[in-house]
Protein backbone atom coordinates (compact mmCIF):
# COMPACT_ATOMS: atom_id res chain seq x y z
CA UNK A 1 0.00 0.00 0.00
CA UNK A 2 1.29 2.97 -1.17
CA UNK A 3 1.47 6.41 1.40
CA UNK A 4 3.64 9.77 1.06
CA UNK A 5 6.81 8.81 -0.10
CA UNK A 6 7.06 4.90 1.28
CA UNK A 7 5.26 2.06 2.69
CA UNK A 8 3.49 2.14 5.91
CA UNK A 9 4.65 -0.01 8.60
CA UNK A 10 3.59 -3.68 8.74
CA UNK A 11 0.97 -4.34 11.62
CA UNK A 12 1.38 -7.50 13.19
CA UNK A 13 -1.37 -9.76 13.61
CA UNK A 14 -1.92 -9.86 17.43
CA UNK A 15 -1.59 -6.13 17.35
CA UNK A 16 -4.05 -5.67 15.04
CA UNK A 17 -6.29 -7.76 16.80
CA UNK A 18 -5.65 -5.94 19.64
CA UNK A 19 -6.74 -3.05 18.20
CA UNK A 20 -9.90 -3.95 16.33
CA UNK A 21 -11.31 -4.93 20.01
CA UNK A 22 -11.03 -1.49 21.03
CA UNK A 23 -11.97 0.31 18.32
CA UNK A 24 -15.28 -2.31 18.29
CA UNK A 25 -15.28 -1.28 22.11
CA UNK A 26 -15.93 2.45 21.25
CA UNK A 27 -18.15 1.61 18.97
CA UNK A 28 -20.34 -0.44 21.48
CA UNK A 29 -19.89 2.50 23.80
CA UNK A 30 -21.42 4.88 21.52
CA UNK A 31 -24.39 2.65 21.08
CA UNK A 32 -23.11 1.12 17.61
CA UNK A 33 -24.43 -2.35 16.65
CA UNK A 34 -21.35 -4.26 15.83
CA UNK A 35 -21.22 -7.38 13.65
CA UNK A 36 -17.53 -8.91 13.17
CA UNK A 37 -16.73 -11.91 10.93
CA UNK A 38 -15.32 -14.68 13.31
CA UNK A 39 -13.76 -17.79 11.74
CA UNK A 40 -13.12 -20.94 13.11
CA UNK A 41 -10.06 -22.47 11.57
CA UNK A 42 -8.78 -22.23 8.47
CA UNK A 43 -11.58 -22.64 6.18
CA UNK A 44 -13.88 -19.55 5.71
CA UNK A 45 -16.88 -20.76 4.50
CA UNK A 46 -18.74 -24.12 5.38
CA UNK A 47 -22.04 -24.60 3.97
CA UNK A 48 -23.23 -24.57 0.09
CA UNK A 49 -24.36 -20.75 0.10
CA UNK A 50 -21.00 -19.67 1.89
CA UNK A 51 -18.75 -21.88 -0.41
CA UNK A 52 -20.76 -20.99 -3.87
CA UNK A 53 -20.26 -17.49 -2.71
CA UNK A 54 -16.83 -17.10 -2.66
CA UNK A 55 -16.36 -19.83 -5.15
CA UNK A 56 -18.35 -17.51 -7.40
CA UNK A 57 -16.15 -14.97 -7.11
CA UNK A 58 -12.82 -17.11 -7.43
CA UNK A 59 -13.79 -17.71 -11.27
CA UNK A 60 -13.75 -14.30 -12.56
CA UNK A 61 -10.23 -13.16 -13.60
CA UNK A 62 -10.70 -9.94 -12.49
CA UNK A 63 -10.61 -11.15 -8.99
CA UNK A 64 -8.57 -13.71 -8.44
CA UNK A 65 -5.33 -12.01 -8.31
CA UNK A 66 -6.74 -9.90 -5.55
CA UNK A 67 -9.40 -12.31 -3.55
CA UNK A 68 -6.28 -14.22 -2.15
CA UNK A 69 -4.59 -10.84 -0.19
CA UNK A 70 -8.46 -10.75 1.84
CA UNK A 71 -8.32 -14.45 3.14
CA UNK A 72 -5.73 -13.53 6.09
CA UNK A 73 -7.38 -10.59 6.60
CA UNK A 74 -10.38 -12.06 7.24
CA UNK A 75 -9.31 -14.96 9.73
CA UNK A 76 -6.86 -12.73 11.26
CA UNK A 77 -10.44 -11.39 12.63
CA UNK A 78 -9.41 -7.98 11.38
CA UNK A 79 -13.32 -7.61 9.62
CA UNK A 80 -14.28 -6.08 12.52
CA UNK A 81 -18.19 -5.17 11.76
CA UNK A 82 -20.32 -6.52 8.66
CA UNK A 83 -23.59 -5.65 7.54
CA UNK A 84 -25.51 -6.52 4.61
CA UNK A 85 -28.24 -4.54 3.10
CA UNK A 86 -30.09 -4.58 0.03
CA UNK A 87 -28.05 -3.68 -3.02
CA UNK A 88 -24.99 -3.35 -0.26
CA UNK A 89 -22.37 -4.32 2.17
CA UNK A 90 -20.99 -1.92 4.70
CA UNK A 91 -18.16 -2.93 6.59
CA UNK A 92 -14.99 -1.65 9.05
CA UNK A 93 -11.84 -3.25 8.84
CA UNK A 94 -8.83 -2.43 10.57
CA UNK A 95 -5.33 -2.21 9.24
CA UNK A 96 -3.04 -0.14 10.10
CA UNK A 97 -6.13 2.34 10.92
CA UNK A 98 -9.68 1.10 11.26
CA UNK A 99 -11.09 1.59 7.30
CA UNK A 100 -14.95 1.62 5.68
CA UNK A 101 -15.58 -0.54 2.56
CA UNK A 102 -18.51 -0.12 0.89
CA UNK A 103 -19.28 -3.16 -2.07
CA UNK A 104 -22.35 -2.69 -4.04
CA UNK A 105 -24.05 -4.89 -6.15
CA UNK A 106 -26.97 -4.24 -8.64
CA UNK A 107 -29.94 -6.16 -7.48
CA UNK A 108 -31.02 -9.01 -9.64
CA UNK A 109 -32.90 -8.03 -12.97
CA UNK A 110 -36.59 -8.82 -13.02
CA UNK A 111 -36.55 -11.06 -16.24
CA UNK A 112 -33.36 -13.08 -14.54
CA UNK A 113 -34.97 -13.55 -11.24
CA UNK A 114 -38.16 -14.96 -13.52
CA UNK A 115 -35.62 -17.31 -15.61
CA UNK A 116 -34.34 -18.51 -12.21
CA UNK A 117 -38.32 -19.23 -10.82
CA UNK A 118 -38.92 -20.99 -13.78
CA UNK A 119 -36.08 -23.21 -14.07
CA UNK A 120 -36.37 -24.14 -9.90
CA UNK A 121 -40.31 -24.42 -10.27
CA UNK A 122 -41.47 -27.71 -8.72
CA UNK A 123 -37.74 -28.72 -7.62
CA UNK A 124 -37.56 -26.61 -4.24
CA UNK A 125 -39.14 -28.87 -1.58
CA UNK A 126 -39.41 -26.68 1.15
CA UNK A 127 -37.71 -23.44 2.51
CA UNK A 128 -35.64 -24.88 5.08
CA UNK A 129 -33.98 -27.29 2.40
CA UNK A 130 -33.31 -24.17 0.69
CA UNK A 131 -31.69 -22.14 3.31
CA UNK A 132 -29.36 -25.25 4.28
CA UNK A 133 -28.69 -26.12 0.92
CA UNK A 134 -30.22 -29.30 0.69
CA UNK A 135 -31.02 -28.70 -3.32
CA UNK A 136 -31.15 -31.18 -6.51
CA UNK A 137 -27.72 -31.14 -8.71
CA UNK A 138 -30.04 -29.36 -11.18
CA UNK A 139 -31.33 -26.45 -8.78
CA UNK A 140 -27.52 -25.95 -7.80
CA UNK A 141 -27.11 -25.80 -11.30
CA UNK A 142 -29.49 -22.87 -11.74
CA UNK A 143 -28.66 -20.75 -8.87
CA UNK A 144 -24.89 -20.63 -9.37
CA UNK A 145 -24.65 -20.89 -12.65
CA UNK A 146 -22.25 -17.85 -13.87
CA UNK A 147 -23.76 -15.25 -15.84
CA UNK A 148 -27.46 -16.15 -15.01
CA UNK A 149 -27.53 -17.64 -11.49
CA UNK A 150 -28.01 -15.42 -7.76
CA UNK A 151 -24.83 -14.58 -7.39
CA UNK A 152 -23.36 -11.02 -8.90
CA UNK A 153 -20.69 -10.70 -12.13
CA UNK A 154 -17.97 -8.65 -11.69
CA UNK A 155 -19.73 -5.52 -13.75
CA UNK A 156 -22.61 -5.71 -10.68
CA UNK A 157 -20.02 -4.99 -8.21
CA UNK A 158 -18.84 -1.56 -7.04
CA UNK A 159 -16.08 -1.32 -4.68
CA UNK A 160 -14.90 1.61 -2.47
CA UNK A 161 -12.47 1.30 0.75
CA UNK A 162 -11.12 4.56 2.77
CA UNK A 163 -7.79 3.08 2.85
CA UNK A 164 -4.84 5.17 0.27
CA UNK A 165 -4.24 2.05 -1.79
CA UNK A 166 -4.89 2.88 -5.29
CA UNK A 167 -6.05 -0.58 -6.64
CA UNK A 168 -9.65 -1.00 -7.22
CA UNK A 169 -10.13 -4.31 -4.69
CA UNK A 170 -7.83 -3.84 -1.51
CA UNK A 171 -7.03 -6.00 1.22
CA UNK A 172 -9.52 -4.84 3.11
CA UNK A 173 -12.24 -5.23 0.11
CA UNK A 174 -10.92 -8.40 -0.69
CA UNK A 175 -11.43 -9.68 3.34
CA UNK A 176 -15.06 -8.02 3.14
CA UNK A 177 -15.67 -10.06 0.19
CA UNK A 178 -14.57 -13.11 2.17
CA UNK A 179 -16.49 -12.28 4.65
CA UNK A 180 -19.73 -12.26 3.35
CA UNK A 181 -19.22 -15.86 2.38
CA UNK A 182 -18.76 -16.16 5.73
CA UNK A 183 -21.81 -14.75 6.73
CA UNK A 184 -23.85 -16.54 4.38
CA UNK A 185 -23.12 -19.37 6.41
CA UNK A 186 -24.99 -17.82 9.24
CA UNK A 187 -27.82 -16.26 7.54
CA UNK A 188 -27.75 -17.35 3.93
CA UNK A 189 -31.10 -15.68 3.70
CA UNK A 190 -29.26 -12.31 3.36
CA UNK A 191 -27.81 -13.60 -0.24
CA UNK A 192 -31.43 -12.73 -1.31
CA UNK A 193 -32.22 -9.44 0.56
CA UNK A 194 -28.40 -8.24 -1.33
CA UNK A 195 -29.54 -9.21 -4.62
CA UNK A 196 -33.20 -7.53 -4.20
CA UNK A 197 -35.42 -10.99 -4.42
CA UNK A 198 -37.50 -12.92 -1.97
CA UNK A 199 -36.43 -16.37 -1.49
CA UNK A 200 -39.70 -17.53 -0.47
CA UNK A 201 -40.59 -17.73 -3.88
CA UNK A 202 -38.31 -20.49 -4.97
CA UNK A 203 -40.55 -22.23 -2.57
CA UNK A 204 -44.10 -21.08 -2.25
CA UNK A 205 -44.62 -21.15 -5.77
CA UNK A 206 -43.70 -24.35 -6.53
CA UNK A 207 -46.08 -25.97 -3.47
CA UNK A 208 -49.01 -23.63 -4.73
CA UNK A 209 -48.64 -24.95 -8.28
CA UNK A 210 -48.30 -28.35 -7.48
CA UNK A 211 -51.51 -28.08 -4.87
CA UNK A 212 -53.49 -26.57 -7.93
CA UNK A 213 -52.06 -29.38 -10.58
CA UNK A 214 -53.37 -31.87 -7.92
CA UNK A 215 -57.16 -30.05 -7.48
CA UNK A 216 -57.61 -30.07 -11.17
CA UNK A 217 -56.80 -33.43 -11.87
CA UNK A 218 -59.57 -35.78 -12.53
CA UNK A 219 -62.21 -32.86 -13.46
CA UNK A 220 -62.08 -29.43 -14.85
CA UNK A 221 -63.83 -27.74 -11.92
CA UNK A 222 -63.25 -30.59 -9.47
CA UNK A 223 -62.91 -27.94 -5.98
CA UNK A 224 -59.65 -27.84 -3.74
CA UNK A 225 -59.65 -30.30 -0.29
CA UNK A 226 -59.63 -27.53 2.63
CA UNK A 227 -56.42 -29.29 3.44
CA UNK A 228 -54.94 -28.37 -0.23
CA UNK A 229 -55.97 -24.43 0.46
CA UNK A 230 -54.60 -24.47 4.23
CA UNK A 231 -51.47 -25.99 1.74
CA UNK A 232 -51.18 -23.03 -0.78
CA UNK A 233 -52.20 -19.97 1.19
CA UNK A 234 -50.00 -21.19 4.39
CA UNK A 235 -53.00 -21.05 6.55
CA UNK A 236 -54.94 -23.49 9.14
CA UNK A 237 -57.91 -24.05 8.52
CA UNK A 238 -60.58 -24.86 11.88
CA UNK A 239 -63.05 -27.61 11.28
CA UNK A 240 -66.10 -27.16 10.51
CA UNK A 241 -68.47 -27.00 13.59
CA UNK A 242 -70.66 -29.77 15.29
CA UNK A 243 -74.27 -28.16 15.13
CA UNK A 244 -75.26 -28.57 18.39
CA UNK A 245 -78.64 -30.24 19.61
CA UNK A 246 -81.28 -27.91 21.51
CA UNK A 247 -81.68 -28.75 25.07
CA UNK A 248 -85.14 -28.77 23.61
CA UNK A 249 -84.75 -31.42 21.44
CA UNK A 250 -82.67 -33.57 23.40
CA UNK A 251 -85.61 -33.66 26.03
CA UNK A 252 -88.03 -34.41 23.50
CA UNK A 253 -85.58 -37.51 22.51
CA UNK A 254 -85.25 -38.57 26.12
CA UNK A 255 -89.37 -38.71 26.18
CA UNK A 256 -90.16 -40.32 23.29
CA UNK A 257 -87.40 -42.91 24.52
CA UNK A 258 -89.21 -43.11 27.79
CA UNK A 259 -92.07 -44.36 26.18
CA UNK A 260 -90.66 -46.65 24.15
CA UNK A 261 -89.57 -48.24 27.32
CA UNK A 262 -93.14 -48.87 29.14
Amino acid sequence: MGWGWGWRPYVPVAQRRRKAILQMEKLRKKGAAIAPVRIEGRQIARTFWGKAWCEHLEKFSDYENRLPRGRTYVRNGAVCHLEIRKGEVWAKVMGSHLYEVQVKVKTLPEDRWKTVKERCGGKVASLLDLLRGRLSERVMEVVTDRDSGLFPRPKEISLACSCPDWAEMCKHVAGVLYGVGARLDERPELLFLLRGVDHKELVGSAQAGSVIARGKKGGKHKKLADGDLGEVFGIELAAPPRKAHSARGGRRTARRLGRRGR
